[in-house]
């Protein structure tokens, strides 16, 4: 991995927490429930999807990867005939930022941050990459906590796409992708139930893993299952560059030294392991050459 793909990696610590407040922070929860989403799943997909349009399950099974199309099927598309996608995207916006002004009450701060990850957000590469693609063409809020959290978003999504991307050409895509992970550093039972996978669907994907070699005969990650999950990782990085190319070291530790108290105090919100795999924040003032980064997915 090269230093600018680790240090693009520990940027991505700093920046998926402020997105991932849309997730858990009660805040959020409410504003999807006063446009009438009141289950958890609703939100989820009608929030996140909602940049794509009013999308049906296929698509969002696939770009997603990972969720059980019967979870996915519960939502949509049906969601979209009692809800707008005008008025999915304003609530997941006002949610997140509501959040993120009750966390982060300096203004000023934010509106730095939200300046410089802007930037950022708006050189993301989209050819292949639909919501990276979509999130990048919403439209730029003049409010600084949700132009903060849109920039995030924007970002994350970019990566994630790349990590889709390289999880397919690996083989490991779907359901393999988190039967692995729950080898590394994912509590297995909770996953499987957050994606909505059925206990059988689960134990047919270990089965198919262990002859895949990429399993051992008791379930725990073999060596080859570790190279493939840390070679979809380091493809995930070198994929998650191109925003990024061109800043120098001076330019990357400002950016980091702007995001990194916002994502501190939005780390309160989520438990550490989570069930989407995210690591601690990185700290450029303590860390500056981001060593304690992980490379790739590890047990906690």
């Amino acid at each position: 991995m090269s230093e600018l793909e680790h240090h693009v990696r520990a940027l991505w610590t700093l920046f998926e927490p402020i997105h991932a407040v849309t997730y858990f922070s009660p805040e959020a929860r409410e504003a999807f429930a006063d446009i009438g989403l009141t289950r958890y799943w609703d939100g989820y997909f009608a929030g996140r999807a909602a940049p794509l349009g009013a999308v049906t399950a296929a698509p969002v099974v696939a770009i997603f990867s990972g969720f059980a199309p019967f979870l996915v099927e519960r939502v949509l598309p049906a969601v979209w005939s009692t809800v707008t996608v005008d008025r999915v995207l304003d609530a997941r916006s006002r949610g997140a930022a509501t959040t993120l002004r009750n966390l982060v009450p300096d203004e000023r701060s934010v509106a730095e941050a939200a300046d410089v990850l802007a930037e950022i957000a708006a050189r993301v590469d989209t050819i292949g990459r639909p919501l990276a693609a979509a999130n990048s063409a919403l439209t730029v809020e003049a409010d600084p906590y949700r132009r903060l959290w849109q920039a995030a978003a924007t970002l994350r999504e970019h990566r994630g796409d790349g990590h889709v991307m390289a999880l397919v050409e690996g083989g490991i895509a779907g359901i393999s992708t988190i039967v692995l992970r729950s080898a590394v550093d994912i509590d297995a039972t909770s996953v499987r139930k957050a994606r909505g996978w059925t206990e059988q669907e689960w134990a047919v994907e270990v089965e198919e893993l262990m002859t895949r070699g990429l399993l051992t005969g008791q379930g725990e990650i073999s060596e080859n299952g570790r190279v493939a999950v840390e070679r979809a990782e380091n493809m995930t990085n070198q994929l998650a560059v191109g925003p990024w190319r061109g800043l120098n070291d001076a330019e990357i530790a400002r950016i980091a030294r702007t995001l990194a108290p916002i994502a501190r105090v939005c780390q309160t919100v989520f438990p550490f392991p989570n069930p989407i795999g995210m690591p601690r924040p990185w700290d450029p003032n303590l860390d500056p050459n981001a060593s304690a980064v992980p490379v790739s997915p590890r047990a906690s």
